[in-house]
């Protein structure tokens, strides 16, 4: 290729990128997933497919058609670093989705085209920032997860032991009390659902389960909000922290350029100074 084609190309990548980028594009984009997010909501009415439901497939087909042209105007206008943004790689995935055979074998796959509304999510900053966040998160939730796996387990294998001979279907074996210690921590029916039937029985019973409420629904699952929040505070800290400088930066740049152009208007005036000095000379 030649150093003109090749300067040319350039040159068209840019504009394509500038397109990609634009506000404009950008906003066309996001309204055009809710769009279509609301048909695929008509679709699962037969009434409304029963009315117009030839126009809403043809309708889907060109949105497809729509996703599939600005994925790969993003993928010429970025280059290799479009598969180095996670969440270029979540819209491709999003968009691969899309074009699944719809073969039987499939059906579920194709169920997944809901999941382009997810797109928003990449569109929007404010929610980028949510997910940034709660990725940020995830070592810590991890291991809050394993504290309450470990409060699960210790509590299954006393209501196990306590109760499974009198109450078999709710704390028969480990698997099944854990899934009625997870009803319970939920606060679903726990109370009149559960707990007293087994009083009836054990009249104590309320102290196990009481005690197991405080520990996973009051402490250990507030601790995961606290952790996200916190994660959420430092996101917003550093993001904060980022734009001071960018601001300084600006702002030392500016003072820079100020100064220089004082400079030169005071080497100007020195210059006037030394010609009207020889004139009068």
């Amino acid at each position: 290729m030649t150093p003109t084609g090749s300067a040319t190309q350039q040159t068209f990548r840019q504009r394509v990128r500038r397109l990609v980028e634009h506000p404009t594009f950008q906003k066309a984009v996001m309204t055009l997933i809710v769009v279509n997010a609301v048909t695929l909501g008509f679709e699962t009415s037969p009434t409304i497919m029963g009315h117009i439901g030839p126009a809403l497939l043809m309708f889907d087909k060109v949105v497809i058609a729509i996703f599939c042209v600005e994925i790969v105007l993003r993928i010429y206008a970025h280059g290799s670093a479009f598969f180095r943004d996670p969440w270029g790689v979540f819209d491709f995935i999003v968009v691969a989705i899309t074009l699944t055979p719809s073969n039987d074998s499939l059906s579920v796959l194709r169920s997944l085209r809901v999941l382009r509304v997810l797109r928003l999510v990449s569109a929007v900053p404010r929610l980028r920032r949510i997910v940034a966040a709660l990725l940020h998160a995830v070592p810590g939730v991890g291991a809050i997860g394993a504290l309450l796996m470990l409060v699960f387990y210790v509590f299954a294998v006393i209501t196990t032991k306590l109760f499974g001979s009198q109450f078999p279907d709710w704390f028969g074996t480990i698997g099944e009390s854990m899934f009625t210690l997870f009803q319970i921590m939920t606060l679903e029916s726990w109370s009149m659902g559960i707990v007293r039937p087994v009083m009836e029985a054990y009249s104590w019973a309320w102290i196990v389960f009481v005690a197991f409420i405080v520990l996973s629904s009051f402490t250990v699952l507030n601790l995961f909000i606290a952790i996200i929040i916190d994660s959420m505070q430092s996101l917003h800290d550093a993001e904060k922290e980022e734009t001071v400088t960018e601001m300084s930066e600006v702002v030392h740049s500016e003072h820079l350029d100020r100064a220089a152009e004082f400079q030169e208007l005071k080497r100007e005036m020195q210059e006037i100074k030394d010609l009207l000095r020889e004139k009068g000379g």
